[in-house]
């Protein structure tokens, strides 16, 4: 779990994980900007480290205040610094968002991701995530329609709900 003292090496981390395809230009983190919000605090994140350094984080939540939502615990964010990757830390920070998620009794696991982003999208996928929803062109990024990408991984007794 994240600690206060992190906040200034999360907000470095932010400053360079993100890019057009992974994330948006239009709320990247400026030098001095806060970390951890009232809705986004220290004990909402899971971080990676090598050496020591944060390399990593994950932002959990759930995807909405209704307590018919209560089972699903959402990623609100995945971030691995450019000179960590491919080293294993975003499949230990999803390992461990789905045991935190377990431990609190959720059904599944959820995350969104964009359709530019491949590298995402094939990890999430070995990991067991699958696509549930794909909302096309609903962001406009330098240009480009991309389509905003829905995956989910069901952690019950492992069947999917069935559809209405």
């Amino acid at each position: 779990m994240a600690r206060a003292a992190d906040e200034a090496q999360l907000a470095r981390l932010d400053q360079v994980a993100w890019s057009p395809q992974s994330g948006f230009p239009s709320v990247a983190r400026q030098a001095g900007d806060l970390f951890f919000t009232a809705g986004s605090p220290p004990q909402a994140h899971l971080v990676g480290t090598i050496s020591g350094a944060v390399v990593g984080y994950i932002r959990l939540a759930t995807p909405s205040p209704l307590p018919e939502e209560a089972h699903v615990l959402a990623v609100h964010g995945l971030a691995v610094a450019p000179e960590a990757r491919r080293r294993g830390v975003a499949t230990a920070l999803l390992t461990a968002a789905e045991q935190r998620a377990r431990r609190r009794g959720a059904r599944k696991l959820s995350l969104r991701v964009l359709s530019t982003n491949p590298g995402a999208i094939q990890l999430y996928a070995q990991l067991g995530f699958e696509e549930e929803g794909r909302l096309l062109g609903e962001f406009l990024i330098e240009g480009r329609y991309v389509d905003d990408v829905l995956l989910t991984k069901h952690l019950g007794d492992g069947a999917r709900p069935a559809s209405p």
